[in-house]
């Protein structure tokens, strides 16, 4: 594609050379003095590891029960409101989906209106973005609000006035017609932006790029697919479990020239190691989904990334799920914890829950693979990933061909596969307490059918090839999703709480010894660290946002966004519950490969999700607000 050719920057020498002195000489200090206060809540996952983890505890599991509503604040847009709120002093910065409005509200004057900045886009964008118009938040640093548009177009805001400070177009177009749009949020390290790309069922080839706090000039850029000069890979210092890749690694593991319309797409969340100096994040599905269509491993694709954020060159890679066949992004949140006790001995690991329904914990300098299990026992598509250094399957998981779609082959619908395409978890963060060393996981419990079928690539239009049908894990508690707590040290759930519909929001863990969390019925829940149910509030609509604490006037808040949507909600955001809609949707992506059937058509819409959580209309409607709760004044 030679749209694509000209995005292609390989850094050189000096660049990089330069990149790195001025990251050096301009570190972002007061970001990571912000994030170290608990009363704020200055980056998007509370910190650089990603914990989300609070150390706030004036609500504690003892009084957690006495939380009322505080406040509330209507947000406007009714689709789905993943990612939650900063709080920086007395300045609370709310988003929303499309437009993508952001607004500065003053804690110290009953949430007063201090700005509000809603940016002009051109609507196409919206029938591109595959699974709901969602925005996963701003970020903050240097004095600016960064806003990531749905249109790409990367937004430094005035974080005391609202006024455009810069903006710079992270994506080849803004109008929708390449497919690219923007969900991810932003992260501020050092004196750089760090934005990915979304699109992949549109083939739209990943990537991740670095742009100057100061000025957004772009710094760095690395594909997730490409020769050497555009991944930003050296074919000998950079290593797949402690080998190097060798030369053009992201290019001869596909057919031809596929990997220009590769997707692995990075709209997930990323993490930052200060010691190491590394960024930490994955990338998502090859396109298309139809994996006959394009042979080989199709790397750089669902693969974990530790890249060095002065010059973008990546340290260490692992493919989770080589050639995958059931679109298992590989995009969720990467967690850092030191020194995790391991067989004994202390390690600095990064911790990651992949959709493909296995948990990972690697070493995060070296990037060698130190546990893999599934954190859902119905997983059924691999047995295992083998561990063993010496064998040639070393890391790689070992496929059933009964849940293959590419054994089974195209036309053919492979049934019974768990997870479903949205994965044991999709991009809804998980949490940490260094207090219990656990994890806390918010989780799909959904299997699939999945037949793949043949389809061509056209810039700006779907690249899926393949239908979908999800439903309720069969045999189990008849419910689409668990709330677990999990040991990373040695690869086990710990507890598991059963709930009706998939947990789509992101969890907190506090000092209080108190875990938070949402449900898509609209559910915020508070359990202590065994499980066990302390708390729990209806808000107006689903919670697919992440659940955010923080202190103001000596009072510890909790803060959620709820707005039903997202890719399990996309049939109430979306329009698509009615046969009308579903239609419109199915000629949309699937063509001459629509249902005919109107059932069939509904059950099969949004990817899948339309019929599996067709249910979820009998308990919530659409809405988009902020809900802010806090203990009885005294």
């Amino acid at each position: 594609m030679r749209i694509l050719r000209k995005l292609c920057l390989p850094m050189t020498a000096a660049g990089i050379l330069t990149a790195a002195l001025a990251g050096n000489a301009f570190a972002n200090d007061e970001l990571a003095k912000l994030a170290s206060d608990a009363k704020n809540w200055a980056m998007p996952t509370g910190d650089y590891a990603n914990t989300r983890y609070s150390k706030l505890n004036q609500i504690n599991k003892d009084n957690v029960k006495n939380l009322q509503v505080k406040w509330t604040f209507s947000t406007g847009v009714l689709r789905g409101h993943e990612g939650g709120p900063l709080v920086i002093g007395d300045v609370m910065y709310v988003h929303a989906p499309f437009p993508n409005t952001v607004y500065a509200l003053d804690l110290k004057n009953d949430g007063k209106i201090l700005w509000k900045y809603e940016p002009k886009q051109d609507s196409s964008v919206i029938p591109i973005m595959c699974c709901d118009t969602v925005n996963r938040g701003p970020a903050y640093g240097d004095g600016k609000i960064i806003l990531y548009q749905a249109d790409t177009m990367v937004t430094a805001l005035d974080a005391k006035t609202g006024k455009v400070a810069w903006q710079a177009q992270n994506g080849e177009k803004i109008d929708g017609s390449l497919a690219e749009s923007g969900t991810s949020a932003p992260m501020i390290v050092k004196d750089k932006v760090i934005v990915g790309i979304s699109g992949a069922e549109f083939g739209v080839r990943g990537h991740i790029t670095a742009y100057n706090l100061s000025d957004g000039k772009r710094v760095w850029r690395a594909y997730s697919t490409g020769p050497d000069s555009e991944t930003l890979i050296d074919p000998e210092k950079t290593t797949h479990l402690g080998k190097p890749v060798g030369k053009d690694s992201g290019m001869n593991t596909w057919e031809g020239e596929q990997w220009k319309t590769g997707g692995g797409t990075t709209w997930g969340w990323y993490a930052y190691d200060p010691k190491l100096n590394l960024i930490y994040y994955g990338t998502g599905n090859p396109s298309t989904w139809n994996p006959n269509q394009r042979p080989g491993d199709n790397r750089w694709s669902m693969t974990l990334m530790a890249r060095d954020v002065d010059t973008g060159e990546a340290k260490w890679l692992y493919q989770m799920t080589p050639h995958d066949e059931w679109d298992f992004d590989g995009v969720n949140e990467n967690i850092l914890v030191d020194g995790m006790q391991i067989n004994g001995q202390p390690r600095d690991v990064v911790v990651h829950f992949d959709r493909n329904g296995f948990a990972y914990t690697l070493d995060r300098a070296t990037g060698e693979l130190l546990v893999a299990k599934k954190y859902d026992p119905t997983v059924n598509w691999a047995t295992e990933v083998v561990m063993d250094p010496k064998s040639e399957q070393y890391g790689r998981p070992q496929v059933v061909k009964e849940f293959s779609t590419e054994y089974n082959g195209e036309d053919v619908n492979t049934k019974g596969v768990c997870p479903a395409a949205l994965g044991t978890k999709d991009q809804q963060p998980a949490s940490y307490s260094p207090k219990t060393k656990l994890f806390y996981v918010p989780t799909n419990h959904v299997c699939m059918d999945y037949e793949p079928y043949k389809v061509g690539y056209t810039a700006g239009q779907p690249y899926v090839g393949a239908t979908v049908t999800m439903y309720p894990t069969p045999k189990s508690h008849g419910g689409m999703g668990n709330f677990i707590a999990w040991d990373a040290a040695k690869g086990e759930i710990v507890w598991s709480k059963p709930e009706q519909f998939s947990v789509w929001s992101g969890a907190l863990a506090t000092e209080g010894d108190v875990i938070f969390y949402g449900t898509l019925e609209g559910y915020i829940k508070a359990v202590d660290t065994a499980g066990n149910e302390l708390y729990k509030f209806k808000t107006p609509s689903g919670i697919i946002g992440n659940i955010n604490t923080f202190e103001h006037d000596g009072k510890q808040y909790i803060a959620v966004l709820s707005g039903v949507g997202g890719w399990a909600g996309i049939g109430l955001a979306g329009g698509l519950l009615g046969a009308e809609g579903a239609a419109e949707w199915q000629q949309a992506v699937a063509g001459e490969k629509a249902p005919t059937d109107e059932s069939q058509s509904i059950s099969t819409a949004g990817l899948g999700a339309v019929g599996g959580y067709a249910g979820l209309a009998n308990y919530t409607t659409l809405g988009g607000q902020l809900t802010v709760f806090g203990l009885p004044d005294q």
